[in-house]
C-alpha cells in the first residue's frame, strides 16, 4: 500500500488515477468471438463454453430438474438468507417507482410522461472463484418491479456443466424467465444477437472480467444498451480520530479481495488511526482465505493522511468511488457534502458488505470514476418514459405563432407549414 501524507491539491489529479488496463489487446479476441456468435448461434456458444469453462454442453438452456434441485442443494440458513436480502432489496426498489403528472405548460397545452418498462434484459453474472448470487438478486429484483416482461440470465458453468445452485435458487426467488449455461464474451454476444435458444435482448446488466466488459462496450455501438461502463471495484473510507480501526481494516480488505486490480483508498485527518489501519490491516491479511488476491489489490492502493474533514471530502469528491465509508462523528453533515459517489455507508456499523448483499440498496454500481456523471442500477435503468403532449384549438392558439417563427428561422419550412395549416384551420372556424 501507498501511504501519503498531505499531498498538494496540484497532485491529486494523479493521485485518484485508477491502475489502467489496456483493452486494446482483446478487441481481436473479443471481435471474433462476437462475429461469430452472430453467425453461428448456439454452435459457436457451445464451442466456447468448452473452449473457455471446458464444459461440453447438450442444451444451453437451464432445465426444469435443474432448478428443482437447487434448492435442495444449500442449507436452510442460506435459503432464508436470501429470501431475507430479496425482500430488503424488493421494498427499497418499490419505493423507486415513477409517477406521472400531467402539466398544462398554456392554456389547451398539457404534457406528461409514462414509464414503460423494457420489455427483454439480458442479466450476465459471473461465475468464477466467487459465483455472485447476490447479483441476480440485484439486477433481476428491480426487473420484476418495472414489469420487465422477459428476464434473460446467463451464466458460465461448472466443467461438468452445472450452474452453481445458489445462483439458480436466487434466480428463482428473484422472478428470472430463462437462464442459459453461457460465459464471457459468448454470453454478451448471445444476448445482443439472439441464438437459437437464447433471446436477443434490449439492454443487458451486470458486471464480469476485461473481456466482458469490452463485449459490452462493443455490442453496445450498435445492438443494444448497456447499463453502464464498468472497471475494477473499489471503495473510499473516509475517517477521522473516532473511528475503529479494525472495522475500517476490515472494510479496506473486503474490498481488496473482489480481486487483484480492485482498489482502496483510505483517507483519514488522523495520524495515530492511519498507522492503526496500516497495523491492523495487515494483521487482517494474513488471517484471509484469499490472502494473495488481497494483497495485490494492496498494490493499487493508497493510505492518504489530509488536514481536515473539508479536504478529506474534496478529495473523496474528486476520486468519485464506487463506494464510499464514512466513519467520522459528524457523518451525517459530511454526507451533505457527498457530490460524486455510487453508494454511501454512514456511521462506523455500516460496512458495504451491507450494501453488497441485503440492505437493500442496489451493489451494481459506476465503477472508474463515472460516479461524477453515472448512477448505480436502479428502478429507472429497466424503464423508458415515453413522453405524451395533446394541444386544443386553444393550445395552437397560445404557441402556433411561436412555433412557426422558430421553424421559419431554422429554415424549415415543412415544420412551418405542419403548424400554420392548423392555424388557418382554426382562423377559418373550420
Amino acid at each position: 500500500m501507498q501511504i501519503i501524507r498531505y499531498p498538494n491539491r496540484e497532485a491529486w489529479s494523479q493521485l485518484v488515477e485508477r491502475p489502467h488496463l489496456d483493452i486494446s489487446q482483446l478487441s481481436d479476441v473479443v471481435n471474433g468471438v462476437l462475429n461469430e456468435v452472430r453467425k453461428k448461434g448456439d454452435e459457436a456458444v457451445k464451442k466456447y463454453e468448452e473452449r473457455f469453462d471446458h464444459a461440453q454442453l447438450s442444451s444451453l438452456q437451464v432445465s426444469e430438474e435443474e432448478m428443482a434441485e437447487a434448492g435442495q442443494q444449500l442449507s436452510e440458513q442460506l435459503k432464508e438468507a436470501i429470501i431475507l436480502a430479496h425482500q430488503n432489496i424488493k421494498t427499497f426498489h418499490e419505493s423507486q417507482k415513477f409517477v406521472g403528472v400531467k402539466v398544462e405548460t398554456q392554456p389547451g397545452v398539457t404534457c406528461w410522461q409514462k414509464s414503460v418498462a423494457i420489455e427483454r434484459v439480458g442479466l450476465y453474472i459471473p461465475g468464477g472463484t466467487a459465483p455472485l448470487f447476490s447479483t441476480v438478486l440485484m439486477l433481476s429484483t428491480p426487473a420484476r418491479i418495472a414489469g420487465c416482461k422477459e428476464i434473460v440470465l446467463c451464466t458460465p458453468p461448472s466443467p461438468q456443466g452445472k450452474v452453481n445452485p445458489a445462483i439458480l435458487f436466487a434466480a428463482q426467488v428473484a422472478g428470472v424467465n430463462k437462464i442459459f449455461k453461457a460465459g464471457g464474451v459468448q454470453a454478451i454476444g448471445a444476448m445482443a444477437y439472439g441464438t437459437e435458444s437464447v433471446p436477443k435482448v434490449y439492454k443487458i446488466f451486470g458486471p464480469g472480467n476485461q473481456y466482458v466488459m469490452a463485449a459490452k462496450q462493443q455490442v453496445s455501438l450498435h445492438e443494444v444498451a448497456i447499463d453502464m461502463p464498468a472497471g475494477p471495484s473499489e471503495v473510499c473510507v473516509i475517517a477521522d480520530e473516532t473511528a475503529n480501526a479494525s472495522f475500517i481494516a476490515a472494510d479496506l480488505l473486503s474490498q481488496a479481495e473482489h480481486g487483484a486490480d480492485s482498489q482502496v483508498f483510505f483517507i483519514t485527518t488522523s495520524e495515530h488511526l492511519l498507522d492503526e489501519v496500516v497495523k491492523e490491516t495487515e494483521r487482517q491479511l494474513a488471517l484471509l482465505p484469499r490472502m494473495e488476491m488481497a494483497n495485490k489489490s494492496l498494490d493499487n492502493s493508497k493510505f492518504i493522511l489530509v488536514k481536515d474533514k473539508e479536504e478529506a471530502m474534496a478529495l473523496s469528491n474528486c476520486y468519485a468511488p464506487e463506494h464510499l465509508i464514512i466513519q467520522t462523528s459528524d457523518y451525517e453533515a459530511m454526507a451533505e457534502k457527498v457530490v460524486n459517489a455510487g453508494s454511501v455507508f454512514l456511521g462506523p456499523y455500516a460496512c458495504e458488505s451491507a450494501g453488497d448483499y441485503a440492505s437493500g440498496t442496489n451493489h451494481t454500481l459506476p465503477t472508474h470514476g463515472y460516479a461524477t456523471a453515472y448512477n448505480g442500477v436502479n428502478l429507472d435503468s429497466y424503464c423508458r418514459k415515453v413522453t405524451f403532449q395533446h394541444l386544443t384549438k386553444e393550445g395552437v392558439e397560445k404557441i402556433g405563432q411561436a412555433v412557426a417563427e422558430m421553424a421559419s428561422a431554422e429554415s424549415l419550412a415543412a415544420h412551418q407549414r405542419a403548424m400554420t395549416i392548423r392555424m388557418e384551420w382554426i382562423e377559418k372556424g373550420e
